[in-house]
């Protein structure tokens, strides 16, 4: 317990993609708006205007400039896209890791249960030099009948009403005494068991004693590695005898084949011993058999590890099996392909930090691991600058899970502990789940990436039209609070629903976004200050419009206009495609922000006891008839823009 208590404090969350490139982009904001203002507020003064109106100018820069909204917005669509994902049955903890999934890189996925149905069943039995099938089994045989005593009473799993309980490999155990007549409690009844040195994954075997026909017996089952070298004799079908090194040949010659097969195989001896049981008295044992058991693929894991690899994810199976066993459904399942490694945790614990890092993005499979492995390998691929989930549910995954960027605990076999150390759960245990998660994951950053191109885009027209304004001393085009209007009402409409924009088809064919690429890229800085810079030109034109009245109208017609734009240009930014081809009704939360949007301007406009406190004036009906039609023209030329784009798309 101090040992995974230790790791787990070693291992430190760190802050996700989005969190940095939030951060980043805050302080370049920041910095950027400054120095503007800054730039507006000497201008102005050159200008000979007044210290005060200079001031004004400056301020009003600012608040046009600021994103008010941003923060909440974001919340609100990673909020809404946990909801989503809860739907998917994948449970979200930690709302930063809904974002985190868009750009996770590397998956490394526990095998049983998670890719495969954690439904164990024997199939085939090395016993007394024979490979049987479970129903030969014959208790009249003394090593047969020492073999189901091994596997009944070395065994915490029980049935209850045809149910099994506890570990489905040891429920499977019991199965094996069942259909051969019997019931567990026909073995167990009247025998106690007298002590017991439970399954751990450093000794990888789990020891019990009992009194057998009146003699204490050591009963043991666990992984060959462990257990084969312990064993002194072997049982045969004239009695036991010493083990030869021909015998340990022809049994790892067996579990070999078994294992090339898929087949999980348990190693079951025993000994005859009054002996205090303990890790020191595991030794001197004989040798039983080998029991194989079979747990199926999922049969929609090929589908998910298909479409973790054409998203530009790798896949990494990490499992307590042995490695041949291992290999062999990963095989099945996609994930170890041709020139792809396999390690043990014994040849990784070998391997120096440099080596692991050479051979890290070919190593496919890893079995036998321990929980410092887990850690070390996500460690690694970090290094690597990749994004790191990693799948878990005992007490030994948790630190393991939170280290990782994206830790995930298993909903039904997973312990409290494991789900407390994760980022997210999954309530069927399911690898497929986690592809579903990354696609949401996607189209939360993408929706989010969408809603700060809105709010920007249109508040660089806002800043477009101050700075023209002042560079040309014309009265202040906007009031403080018709820009506190814009943002935080007007604008948060959109830009939430733009945040509940439908994923697109292509999203698991795009390759994992940089986690150090920016917000503010170059393609993303041109677009924002293109559009910016069309809807500033229809602002500007209403403004010289009304100021052909009074300052009090073009102001007037200046906001109207931004207002109404920013409204229309919604619908440009709800994805990169034009409008006809992701359709307007699509997302109908975006109509419905539309119209409220509309609704409030309007109320501002048309409610007389609302102009004193937002500065409005009285407009015509040209006046608003012009405001419409200008505010409609940056939507018409981008979605034309768009359109253009497709087409050429299209014919290459």
């Amino acid at each position: 317990i101090g040992k995974i208590a230790s790791l787990m404090n070693a291992a430190k969350e760190k802050k996700t993609p989005l969190q940095e490139s939030l951060d980043k982009f805050s302080s370049k904001l920041a910095i950027i708006i400054l120095i503007i203002s800054a730039l507006v507020f000497g201008l102005s003064l050159l200008n000979h205007m007044a210290i005060i109106d200079a001031l004004m100018f400056a301020v009003a820069l600012a608040v046009a400039a600021i994103p008010e909204a941003l923060g909440s917005i974001v919340t609100i669509v990673q909020a809404i896209g946990t909801q989503k994902m809860a739907k998917e049955n994948a449970v979200i903890k930690d709302l930063k890791a809904v974002e985190s999934l868009g750009c996770v890189s590397v998956i490394c996925s526990d095998k049983t249960g998670t890719l495969t149905q954690n439904k164990m069943t024997v199939q085939k039995i090395y016993i007394n030099g024979e490979s049987i099938f479970e129903e030969e089994l014959d208790l009249n045989n003394q090593s047969h009948r020492y073999l189901l005593y091994d596997m009944v009473l070395n065994n915490d799993s029980s049935i209850v009403d045809g149910k099994g309980i506890g570990d489905p490999t040891e429920y499977a155990l019991l199965e094996t005494l069942r259909k051969l007549g019997y019931n567990e409690d026909d073995l167990r009844s009247g025998l106690k068991r007298l002590e017991e040195v439970p399954f751990d994954s450093d000794r990888k075997m789990m020891s019990t004693k009992y009194k057998l026909h009146g003699v204490n017996h050591i009963l043991t089952k666990g992984a060959i590695d462990a257990i084969l070298d312990r064993c002194d004799s072997i049982a045969a079908k004239d009695g036991v005898r010493p083990i030869t090194q021909a015998d340990k040949a022809d049994i790892l010659k067996q579990n070999t084949e078994y294992s090339e097969n898929g087949l999980r195989v348990l190693t079951f001896a025993y000994k005859e011993s009054d002996e205090e049981l303990n890790v020191n008295t595991e030794y001197g044992y004989t040798f039983l058999g080998l029991v194989s058991m079979i747990d199926p693929p999922r049969e929609e894991s090929k589908a998910a590890v298909a479409d973790a690899v054409r998203a530009g994810i790798k896949p990494v199976m990490i499992t307590g099996d042995h490695k041949i066993t291992a290999t062999a459904i990963a095989r099945q399942i996609g994930i170890f392909r041709e020139g792809d490694i396999a390690v043990t945790g014994m040849e990784l614990d070998a391997m120096s930090d440099s080596e692991l890092d050479q051979k890290i993005e070919k190593i496919s499979v890893y079995a036998r691991v321990s929980p410092e492995n887990k850690i070390r390998i996500v460690e690694a691929w970090q290094r690597k600058g990749n994004i790191v989930s990693m799948t878990g549910d005992g007490v030994n995954d948790a630190p393991a899970l939170k280290k990782a960027d994206i830790g995930v605990a298993m909903g039904i076999t997973g312990t409290e502990v494991s789900k407390d150390a994760a980022s997210m759960v999954l309530q069927d245990d399911n690898f497929a789940t986690i592809i579903k998660a990354v696609a949401n994951g996607r189209n939360v950053y993408r929706n989010i990436k969408n809603a700060i191109l809105f709010l920007l885009s249109g508040n660089m027209a806002a800043i477009f039209a101050v700075v023209y304004a002042s560079l040309l001393a014309l009265p202040v085009p906007f009031e403080a609070v018709h820009l506190l209007f814009i943002n935080l009402l007007t604008d948060s409409l959109p830009a939430i629903a733009i945040g509940m924009e439908k994923p697109e088809k292509d999203l698991l064919s795009q390759k994992p976004r940089d986690p150090k690429q920016g917000i503010l890229t170059k393609e993303f800085s041109a677009l924002m200050l293109l559009q910016g810079a069309l809807i500033a030109v229809v602002v500007m034109t209403a403004f010289y419009i009304g100021l052909q009245v009074n300052a009090a109208t073009a102001s007037t017609m200046a906001f109207a206009t931004l207002t109404l734009a920013r409204l229309f240009h919604g619908f440009n930014c709800r994805s990169k495609h034009s409008i006809f081809k992701i359709g307007l009704t699509s997302n109908v939360y975006s109509l419905l922000a539309f119209a409220a949007g509309v609704g409030l301007l309007a109320f501002v406009i048309f409610v007389p006891f609302m102009h004193p406190l937002f500065k409005i004036a009285e407009l015509t009906g040209a006046q608003i008839g012009f405001i419409a039609l200008l505010a409609f023209i940056p939507t018409v030329i981008i979605q034309i823009a768009k359109v253009i784009a497709e087409n050429i798309k299209k014919s290459k």
